[in-house]
């Protein structure tokens, strides 16, 4: 009897898998998207060294979590220096570095840039496999459906919203932020007026336009000209700051874990402007 339970013992650890028996000890992150990920689905002890913009909390959404950690920006001495067992990117880090890393063996895993919900899963999943916790990312995506379904239905009701930055730039079709719009029930003013992913609209052209809720970031604080235009008068007074929904760039800079954060944003948001009597009704 005994020898047949050390035989079924012998069977489970043969079908383990080869990620989970051999997890990286060395983790090293040139993104600030990656870093999201790996902050939630890595042991500590794992995660080595992160991106140099981990720790800013204008753009980084971990960046309390990330304070623990070694702020890099991934030059081709740092990543020697690390001796990483497996290197996260997503559009970050120099040729140069990446040769290198390359040339030594090291593993290398390009993230795509995250602009949906669906994509995110599919990233959180691939990540944990890769540091040798998968059920961590099964986890993650658990969480982070439940915490969707508890913003309750879609408040938006089909009005128009503009996420407007700095120097007058909207974003457009295509975007993290464009599928959270619709996400929470709103048409993006960029894809009623046919804009690309990026473009640049007039203070004048938004006013005409005159969306329901506009989307700001950090507040809509003036930190220099480029933001300053976000309160010009005219802007004011055809879209209220009732109406302005506080969206934080370090909730979008990156799709990730982030993204209910996000969306609890821009749903209180909607429904903060609807209490106050603010926002202008049905899609026009």
């Amino acid at each position: 009897m005994r020898f047949g339970k050390l035989r079924f013992l012998a069977l489970l650890a043969a079908l383990t898998p080869a990620a989970a028996m051999a997890a990286p000890k060395r983790i090293v992150s040139l993104s600030p998207c990656a870093d999201q990920y790996l902050l939630e689905l890595a042991d500590p002890g794992q995660i080595v060294a992160l991106n140099r913009f981990a720790r800013d909390p204008r753009i980084s959404w971990a960046w309390r979590k990330a304070m623990r950690y070694p702020a890099i920006r991934g030059s081709a001495e740092e990543m020697l220096a690390l001796k990483p067992d497996i290197v996260f990117s997503s559009g970050f880090g120099t040729p140069a570095a990446l040769a290198v890393l390359r040339s030594r063996g090291v593993k290398l895993v390009q993230l795509p840039w995250d602009d949906s919900f669906d994509s995110i899963e599919r990233t959180a999943r691939r990540v944990a496999a890769e540091i040798g916790h998968p059920e961590r990312g099964e986890a993650l995506v658990a969480s982070m459906r439940a915490r969707m379904r508890a913003l309750g239905p879609a408040p938006g009701r089909g009005r128009v919203a503009a996420y407007y930055q700095r120097r007058g730039y909207l974003t457009g079709q295509g975007t993290l932020i464009d599928e959270m719009m619709r996400r929470a029930g709103l048409a993006n003013l960029a894809t009623r007026m046919n804009r690309p992913m990026l473009s640049r609209l007039s203070i004048e052209e938004m006013a005409v336009a005159r969306p329901d809720f506009l989307f700001v970031e950090n507040g809509g604080t003036v930190r220099d000209k480029g933001t300053e235009m976000l309160r010009h008068p005219l802007l004011v007074r055809a879209i209220p700051p009732a109406r302005h929904i506080d969206v934080s760039e370090a909730l979008t800079t990156c799709g990730g874990p982030s993204y209910p954060d996000a969306m609890a944003a821009i749903v209180r948001g909607i429904r903060r402007a609807d209490a106050l009597g603010a926002s202008t009704g049905p899609a026009r």
